[in-house]
Order: structure tokens, then C-alpha cells, then sequence
């Protein structure tokens, strides 16, 4: 089974999982949420956007017959993309919520980015 089938059967699974990492709240975020400058929300629209113009793409080339080569190549792309958000994501939440809570001795908080990034490397 390739790597590619293995992540389709498994994501749902996994979809579980990151649901029950946001389940657990940021200490330094209330209830969830966290208060973005317009620029980093500008930022982080704008590619899942882009990523959301990729999976259209995908689509019309699926319902168009596309050579499967030709899918397999944008379908990389699209990942290539959502792994940068997340990249981006990530970064953001360490030089904020995480950096913060450190400063301020909630070492839990690096206990939660752990268990976080386990889970993106699955």
C-alpha cells in the first residue's frame, strides 16, 4: 500500500485526532480563539485560498478524465501548499501564544506544542 493510499484510509482518523488537539485550548488564547492582526489573517486567507483554487482545479481535472499523472502532480502541489500554511500556522503560534506563556512560566504550554506537533508528524 503506498504512502498516499495509507494517508486516504487514515484521514479520518487522523482528522479525529487534530480535532481533539483543538479540543484543548491555547493558555494564552481564550476559549479557542486567537486575536490575529489583520495583516497575519490577510496572510493565512490568501493561501487557503489558493489551496482552495488548487483543489477546485483538481476537481475539474478528475471530472474531466484528466491522465492520472497530471492529478497526481497538482494533488502534490495542494499538499505542498497546506503543509506552508501549517508551517506558517505554526511559526505564528510559537512567536505568540507559545513565546508568551514561556515568558510568563506556563510551562504547559510547551508540553501542549509537543503534543501538537506529534500529531503534524504523523
Amino acid at each position: 500500500m503506498s504512502e498516499k493510499d495509507f494517508n486516504l484510509i487514515n484521514e479520518e482518523s487522523q482528522s479525529d485526532n487534530l480535532s481533539d488537539a483543538s479540543k484543548e485550548s491555547c493558555p494564552h488564547c481564550s476559549s479557542r480563539h486567537k486575536a490575529r492582526s489583520d495583516e497575519e489573517q490577510k496572510a493565512l486567507l490568501t493561501r487557503l485560498r489558493k489551496i482552495e483554487g488548487q483543489i477546485r482545479g483538481i476537481e475539474k481535472m478528475v471530472e474531466s478524465d484528466a491522465y492520472c499523472p497530471d492529478i497526481l502532480v497538482q494533488v502534490s502541489a495542494a499538499t505542498s501548499a497546506l503543509n506552508s500554511f501549517n508551517k506558517v500556522l505554526l511559526s505564528c503560534h510559537i512567536h505568540s501564544c507559545v513565546a508568551e506563556d514561556i515568558r510568563a512560566g506556563k510551562d504547559e504550554t510547551i508540553d501542549e506544542l509537543c503534543k501538537v506537533l506529534q500529531k503534524l508528524m504523523k
